[in-house]
């Protein structure tokens, strides 16, 4: 039987009552700004800096919070607010200004960019209380602790999800917090960590989730697929019933985290969503990858996971675990650098380093703490990053000064406009499928391509397919824009067709790479 969190939380509660005594005897942490550097998705599309070079400001309520946003020049004035102390439902109240859109009973950061929330001194313990990011970009949250959100009962709060982004968000890093509840959907609480309604270029790292029934979900239903570009690093989930996450297409990057005690179902990639899943320790749990709970297939690509005493169900017509032997069955192509830890030791490392209040240490790769250096001041944040998709990489772009032609153009748009380098003009099919080539006289050798979305349209694109335009073959199928590497093909067009989308797909930029 489902929502069965509560009924297991009681020696849970009990170790992390005795854990919460000790950690009240650990050493201030001392933090003007936040500790080291965004890593994962979030260092796309322009970078995540949060309030890096702005106002540094003390907090101790959320009322002080929500002033402290109000208090900038404008919403995309950078700031830093340190948190210290317990934020509640009796210290949080809206405030009104021009450079905020606040609430009671949550933080809201609403319509507001370049924002650092941080935990210092004893610690930041937001108690029944969420935290909504909404329409926003550029958000960082570190070293606090999220507990017993709900969305029913008394008190409620955010929707019962402890950290929710939705609405057009871009670029949020949310490191060393800890997030937990008392049980599941019966006992009024939602989700640990969502995502909604076109949230992209996120990071998750070294967070504890525990003692839920939902640990998250990227797209809230099987029609939002709209968000993407997700990373989980260096993370513990532990006595969760199910999503951890639950992915709706798109693309995330789920690695070196600890898994303990999942009694339903794990990561859950379903509606054309691909998650590359790599040296992920899973423990005690039961049908840890998967497509569950739907008819509607997701992908996954696996390696260096270690399953130690996980049980799988057998496949149905809304189940199809991946075990017992999980087999890749898509490729990702991760566009930034990272370093993995061996599978063996994550769970001592995350053991180490997860969580709030845990001295901000991270893995130096080799499965051994260390203490990050401070944040940089660049890239410059700006109030509204324009979505990229990825980074550019090196080489020539060939379609500059090559041609273009497609099927049937929307009103207004040009074929031209996805090889002119110039993000504010595109091109759109006249339905919500079509496609769109770049070709040359002569032949090329081409390896790599980037779709980029034009502004305010990023996600809409769904599954898709790269085809030699001389030959007619596939060289690769996906969902999602972006970067999209396959073997080195000699051709003189080549074609991005798009089979279905959310919204009005719109093109910017068709890039193609020689490698």
């Amino acid at each position: 039987m489902r929502r069965a969190v509560a009924l297991r939380l009681q020696a849970a509660l009990t170790a992390a009552a005795i854990a919460a005594a000790v950690a009240v005897a650990l050493p201030a942490i001392q933090a003007s700004a936040a500790s080291g550097s965004a890593t994962g998705y979030a260092t796309g599309n322009g970078g995540t800096t949060g309030g890096a070079g702005g106002q540094t400001v003390r907090a101790t309520t959320g009322t002080a919070i929500h002033a402290a946003l109000c208090s900038r020049a404008s919403s995309s004035t950078p700031i830093t607010i340190e948190v210290e102390g317990t934020i509640n439902h009796g210290n949080t109240s809206k405030v009104s200004g021009a450079s905020c859109n606040t609430a009671d009973g949550l933080i809201e950061l609403k319509q507001i960019s370049n924002v650092t929330i941080i935990g210092v001194g004893n610690g930041a313990v937001f108690d029944q209380l969420g935290i909504h990011i909404r329409e926003a970009s550029n958000i960082i949250i570190q070293n606090v602790t999220v507990r017993n959100v709900k969305k029913s009962g008394s008190s409620t709060s955010n929707g019962g999800d402890a950290i929710s982004m939705e609405s057009n968000v871009r670029n949020v890093w949310v490191d060393h917090v800890t997030l937990e509840a008392s049980g599941g959907e019966p006992e009024g609480f939602d989700g640990l960590f969502d995502m909604k309604n076109n949230t992209q270029y996120v990071t998750l790292s070294y967070s504890i989730l525990r003692n839920s029934g939902r640990g998250g979900l990227i797209g809230s239903s099987e029609s939002d697929l709209s968000n993407g570009f997700i990373t989980f690093h260096h993370n513990l989930y532990e006595n969760i019933d199910s999503r951890t996450p639950l992915l709706r297409g798109g693309i995330a990057h789920i690695y070196n985290n600890s898994y303990v005690s999942l009694h339903e179902s794990g990561i859950n990639s379903r509606a054309g969503a691909r998650a590359k899943v790599e040296n992920n320790y899973f423990k005690d749990s039961k049908d840890v990858l998967g497509t569950f709970y739907t008819s509607e297939a997701g992908y996954w690509q696996v390696s260096g996971n270690i399953f130690d005493n996980v049980t799988w169900s057998s496949p149905g017509s809304e189940n199809n675990p991946a075990g017992p032997n999980p087999q890749s069955n898509t490729s990702v192509s991760i566009p930034y650098s990272y370093s993995l830890d061996g599978a063996g030791c994550v769970p001592s490392i995350v053991r180490q380093t997860a969580g709030a209040n845990k001295g901000l240490q991270v893995s130096n790769g080799n499965c051994s703490p260390q203490t990050p250096t401070a944040t940089p001041t660049s890239p410059t944040p700006t109030a509204s990053p324009t979505p990229t998709n990825s980074p550019t990489p090196g080489g020539s772009n060939l379609s500059i000064g090559a041609g273009s032609d497609g099927s049937s153009k929307a009103d207004g748009t040009s074929y031209g406009n996805v090889r002119d380098g110039n993000m504010s003009t595109y091109w759109s099919p006249a339905g919500s499928t079509g496609d769109i080539s770049i070709k040359w006289s002569s032949a090329k050798t081409v390896s790599r391509i980037i779709i980029r979305e034009a502004s305010g349209s990023a996600g809409a694109i769904g599954s898709w397919q790269v085809i030699n335009g001389s030959t007619g073959a596939v060289l690769k199928s996906g969902s999602g824009a972006g970067d999209i590497t396959f073997a080195p093909t000699s051709l003189s067009k080549i074609t991005f067709k798009i089979a279905s989308s959310t919204g009005t797909p719109k093109v910017a930029e068709f890039e193609t790479y020689a490698g």
